[in-house]
């Protein structure tokens, strides 16, 4: 082994630990297996993922930078809470992306976009009729950012990617808190969006992505207008 390949083994594998840390941090606190608010232990985890402190850092700093997780004034760390307070801004957010990304995903998609998104929309659909939550809210997002992606505008991309990831844990209450069927009306929304996106219908793509978007709101909004007792610590 020459000396290049040996010093290049090291960083490699730093790299793909950080990212593995990242990558079960990230979905156990969208999924609300790390509940908000709870505290987060560099030793405890370095523990558990068998590494050093070194990487477990820089996937917390990821975490950070994406919002999930804060360091509180006493440099402890913990998961960022939901901030019920401002929902209705980034409720505002939301709409407008989803009407922008499928209003562009109509004018700008290829034809190779078209059997993405309908593989995601399939995946929702088997995973509605599975009441599947966590693959419905994993998919629901991937659906839409594959529209989004379609639109070919990439800060439009991030921006909606952020949104999906944080609505995310908003949605796993909503699921978590269901007693009725699931709602089969997203499926067939999901449909007549796709349906208008290869018509390349600008106008009908932008008014689909607003009702579904609203639809969508409306029904979490109901969730936190109820008294009811939600089964996780806010």
């Amino acid at each position: 082994m020459t000396a290049k390949d040996s010093s290049s083994l090291p960083e490699r594998k730093r790299g793909s630990g950080v990212k593995m840390v990242y990558d079960l941090l990230r979905d156990e606190i969208l999924d609300l297996k790390l509940a908000p608010g709870s505290p987060i232990d560099e030793v405890q985890l370095a523990e558990r993922f068998k590494m050093s402190r070194t990487p477990i850092r820089e996937a917390l700093v990821r975490l950070a930078g994406e919002g999930l997780i804060e360091t509180l004034p006493n440099r402890s760390t913990m998961v960022s809470n939901i901030d019920f307070l401002n929902l209705h801004t980034f409720f505002d957010a939301m709409v407008l992306m989803y009407r922008v990304t499928t209003r562009l995903a109509a004018q700008n998609h290829r034809p190779e976009d078209l059997a993405i998104i309908r593989g995601f929309h399939e995946d929702y659909a088997a995973a509605l009729t599975g009441r599947d939550s966590l693959t419905m809210i994993a998919t629901n997002a991937a659906f839409h950012a594959a529209i989004a992606e379609a639109g070919r505008n990439p800060y439009f991309t991030g921006l909606f990617r952020r949104l999906l990831d944080e609505g995310r844990r908003i949605l796993q209450l909503y699921y978590q808190s269901y007693e009725e069927q699931f709602p089969q009306r997203f499926v067939e929304e999901h449909a007549a969006i796709i349906a208008a996106i290869e018509a390349r219908d600008i106008e009908e793509a932008d008014r689909l992505g607003k009702t579904h978007a609203e639809a969508i709101v409306a029904q979490v909004q109901k969730l936190f207008s109820r008294n009811d007792r939600l089964d996780i610590a806010l």
